[in-house]
């Protein structure tokens, strides 16, 4: 098997965008998940690497937008899924975690070829990088439980197609191993 990396995908966020108040309900549940997949990540030495949406904040860093966050209306879906010092951060400012950012570099320094996708949108920036690792013959996995979706049938139809398109395996995220 090779080396695995989980990725994380705008868990820090105030929520206050068009359709922040649609993901909640949906995020809330997700948390759990996504604290349980980071600690056994984590706990296997597998990297974890979070990639975040700067929105729109261009002189910003990952702890000026984890301090934003933690101000927020709704600190207490980001605080159990903070990075800590070994987790690596990336910035985006586009849906998919590989458009434009030095993500496709670091998985290969790090020797990753197998990634784990949790966090949020399931229908959009899941979805779209679920695709971009496809088409670069990244072996995915997508934790079901531990993605947030803004409309349910669209989030059970986006991992339909990740499973059938991308040839993603959808598995809970108690059921990945990383080693």
């Amino acid at each position: 098997m090779s080396k695995t990396a989980l990725i994380v995908i705008d868990v820090i966020s105030t929520y206050e965008h068009e359709d922040g108040e649609k993901l909640v309900p949906s995020a809330r549940e997700a948390v759990p998940a996504v604290q349980r997949l980071i600690s056994r990540a984590r706990d296997a030495d597998a990297d974890v690497i979070y990639v975040n949406d700067n929105f729109g904040r261009w002189n910003s860093n990952r702890d000026e937008l984890l301090d934003t966050a933690l101000r927020g209306p709704h600190a207490d879906l980001v605080e159990p899924l903070r990075p800590d010092e070994r987790s690596l951060f990336v910035l985006k400012a586009r849906h998919s975690i590989f458009y434009q950012t030095p993500l496709e570099y670091l998985l290969d320094q790090l020797g990753a070829r197998r990634i784990v996708l949790c966090g949020q949108v399931t229908e959009q920036c899941v979805m779209y990088s679920a695709l971009d690792a496809h088409i670069r013959h990244l072996t995915v996995v997508v934790a079901r439980d531990a993605v947030a979706h803004i409309d349910a049938d669209l989030g059970q139809a986006a991992l339909a197609m990740m499973e059938r398109n991308m040839s993603a395996e959808i598995l809970a995220a108690d059921e990945i191993d990383f080693t």
